[in-house]
């Protein structure tokens, strides 16, 4: 068992709020930490605080990572034996148009994270970084040892400069660290900004959806519960070197219009397409060689999108509510 608390940033999210789950299930305290930013739609974060919240286990702060002052006063004020950094500004379009917000987030925000981890001598640090740090590389599928050292968007550059700090840490202080590679997480609880929560709200409400590159994209889409294994696998595993990288993907290149068809299959309707060229940062494809994190994690992911997408598109239906307020919030926006 870990000597302590895990710590868990952006615990309100996607990924953070299922390893929070799945952490008190397993017996743990956790402390999640968020700062419920209005990226999108806040209400969903709530829903997944309250969930938390079930748990006499979890203790929640709702701070920004960027002020050093309060993340002190959280280690200070308990015994935290593990962190995972999972909070980011996600997004690669986003990066787009608003990178401040990225040089704040996913960079100013890490350091804190890595100071905070040096001076109190902790464990381990587990940190996510991102499939969009291999840009446009042509070798697939990829793997940890292909250079990363041309992002075509300022979200994977600031990813891939979280795996540099890390590096560094580790090599003048010995932070143990292990830097995560997600590649397309979905499921339930998902994001309302990423394709497959937009595809089903377009088919929802009668509206066309976006395919860029024609539909010529390919993603490795990984189901959360995967992913949570490997974050787990991440966290407790002894056998680990100081400094680590993993991918963790499905290992498997799923055409966009296959998940798609799968999305209208389950919703019942078929969608109107608006065929669009690639986007600026967007990749053609990914697809992730997993043979690493099979090696020393135990990685084996299940969940193929034939079973995925439905078990989405199920808590979709059975949160209309939820999903008509996302709705009218980006209305709003």
């Amino acid at each position: 068992m870990v000597n302590g608390i895990i710590l868990v940033t952006g615990s309100a999210g996607f990924i953070g709020f299922n390893l929070c789950r799945e952490l008190l299930r397993r017996g743990y305290e956790v402390i999640g930490v968020d700062n419920f930013n209005d990226y999108y739609y806040t209400g969903l974060k709530e829903m997944r605080s309250a969930e938390l919240h079930k748990s006499k286990s979890f203790i929640e702060k709702r701070i920004n990572l960027c002020d050093m002052d309060a993340l002190k006063k959280i280690f200070s004020s308990h015994k935290i034996g593990l962190v995972c950094n999972l909070a980011a500004q996600a997004g690669v379009r986003h990066s787009l148009t608003h990178p401040e917000v990225y040089e704040q987030s996913n960079l100013a925000a890490f350091l804190n994270i890595l100071e905070v981890v040096r001076h109190n001598n902790i464990k381990r640090l587990v940190y996510a970084s991102s499939s969009s740090v291999y840009g446009g590389n042509p070798n697939i599928p990829f793997s940890e040892d292909e250079d990363v050292n041309k992002p075509l968007s300022l979200y994977a550059a600031t990813k891939r400069a979280n795996e540099l700090m890390a590096h560094c840490y580790t090599h003048l202080y010995g932070i143990q660290s292990i830097g995560l590679r997600f590649f397309s997480a979905y499921g339930p609880w998902g994001r309302p900004d990423m394709a497959l929560w937009i595809f089903a709200e377009s088919i929802k409400t009668g509206k066309p959806i976006n395919v860029y590159n024609n539909g010529d994209m390919r993603r490795d889409f990984t189901y959360i519960d995967d992913i949570i294994s490997g974050v787990c696998a991440s966290l407790f595993n002894e056998n680990l070197e100081q400094y680590e990288i993993f991918n963790l993907g499905n290992h498997r290149s799923e055409q966009l219009l296959h998940m798609i068809s799968l999305i209208e299959q389950e919703m019942g309707q078929e969608a109107e397409k608006i065929m669009l060229p690639l986007q600026p940062g967007d990749v053609p494809e990914s697809f992730a060689n997993i043979d690493r994190a099979k090696n020393k994690l135990g990685f084996e992911p299940k969940t193929s999108i034939a079973a995925g997408i439905p078990a989405f598109i199920d808590w979709y239906k059975a949160n209309d509510k939820l999903a008509r307020e996302v709705i009218e919030w980006r209305r709003t926006q």
